[in-house]
Parts: structure tokens; sequence; C-alpha cells
């Protein structure tokens, strides 16, 4: 029982891993564009989660980790910022390569308006509750970034990605928070749940993803255009 959390990460980690090789979509080629983002987003959620570990926010059950800690948190709990990153962007890449049509650029708006006005009315309601105020304040203000200042065209894909990724997402955090692993502090969350899963975490988990496909996207087209302006100052 104490490598159950291990083991999740271990688990969601396999699949994306060995299948990283595959000669269609070839994920082992992107790997060096998906560490620098996610070490900086790493480092900004680590920040969140060790103060949510100290304001009392969640725990994390004994149960179920090995007892080594890194700056309070469980290692498994840093381990969950690399592999599930890893993962989505792996689903990512497959449906860029599999699904080539788009979804249109009015929709995708559709969708970013109606997040960002549902993040400012919970704000507004429950901003004196500090997993509520993160969660929703972080994907408001990544969404607001990349729609309508960057106004990226990735964002359509990025959202057909997350619909995706909430498969793996309720079986891994239906676990997490079934047994529990993590244990959440009701009066710093709004204290609704889909299944044992609180609402805030699927924001959250939103607010992740696309701060690490951002800069996935970032670094690969950095890389992209250096090439290009090299190709085309030789010819």
């Amino acid at each position: 029982m104490k490598f159950t959390y291990l083991l999740i990460n271990f688990l969601t980690l396999l699949f994306p891993l060995a299948l990283s090789f595959d000669k269609r979509v070839q994920f082992h080629k992107s790997w060096k564009f998906i560490w620098p983002g996610m070490a900086i987003t790493g480092l900004v959620f680590l920040f969140w989660d060790v103060l949510f570990t100290l304001k009392g926010v969640w725990s994390f059950n004994s149960n179920y980790v090995t007892g080594f800690t890194i700056l309070h948190l469980p290692v498994e709990e840093i381990f969950f910022f690399l592999t599930v990153p890893f993962a989505c962007i792996f689903i990512y890449a497959c449906l860029n390569y599999y699904v080539k049509r788009e979804m249109e650029m009015r929709l995708t708006r559709v969708i970013s308006n109606l997040i960002i006005i549902f993040s400012i009315l919970v704000l507004i309601f429950y901003h004196h509750r500090l997993y509520t105020r993160v969660a929703f304040t972080l994907v408001a203000f990544l969404v607001i970034l990349f729609q309508f200042i960057y106004k990226v065209r990735w964002l359509s894909r990025f959202y057909v990605t997350y619909a995706v990724a909430l498969i793996p997402f309720y079986i891994i955090n239906g676990i997490l928070t079934g047994l529990p692993v993590v244990i959440y502090n009701n009066t710093e969350m709004l204290d609704r749940r889909i299944g044992t899963i609180p609402v805030e975490d699927h924001f959250y988990m939103m607010a992740l993803l696309l701060m690490n496909i951002g800069f996935f996207e970032y670094f690969r087209k950095r890389v992209i255009k250096v090439h290009y302006d090299k190709f085309a100052g030789v010819h």
C-alpha cells in the first residue's frame, strides 16, 4: 500500500513512454521540446503545492505514500507534475498526427469565453477559498493570455486534447481521491465534486496542461524557426 501513489505515477508514464517510439507519431523526437516547459511549469505548480500543503488545503494519506519527502511534499507528488504532463503532451501529439481537422476558431473563442466567464463568476463568490481562488485565477489568466493576447492557433487542439485527457484523469484522480491518497480540506474549496474529484481539480489540471503545452509549442516552433532561418540563409 505504501507504493500506491508511486505505482500510479509509473503506470501513468508507462504507456506514453513505451509508445513514444511508434514509427508514425515518433513522439521521442519531441522530448527535447518538453523538458524545458515541464521544468518551468513544474516549479510554478510545486510552489502552489507546497503552499497548499503548508496551509492545510490538502494532505497526503501516509498509508499510500513511501514517506520520502522534499519540501514537505511526498516525492510521488513531485513525480506527478512530470508524469501527467508528459502523458498529456503525448495525447496532444497523437491527436495532432491522427486528427487533421481543426475546431473552428469561432467555437474555440466561445469555449474560451465560457471558461473565463465561469471562472470570474466563481472567483466573485468564492474568492476567499484558497484552492478555488488559485485554480480559477490560473486558468482564466492562461486562457486570456493564449486566446486574446498571443492568439495561438493550437488552442483549439488543446481543448480537444483536454477532453480526451479527461478519460485517464477520471481514472487516475478517481483513485487518488477515492482511496483517498490525497485528502482535501473542504473549507478551502467549493466542496462540489464529480464523483470523488473536486471541481477545482478539473481547472487546476487544465491550467497545468495549458502551461505545459504552451511551452512545448513555444520551444518546438523556436527550433523550427532557427532551422528555417539557417536554410533560408544558405539558399
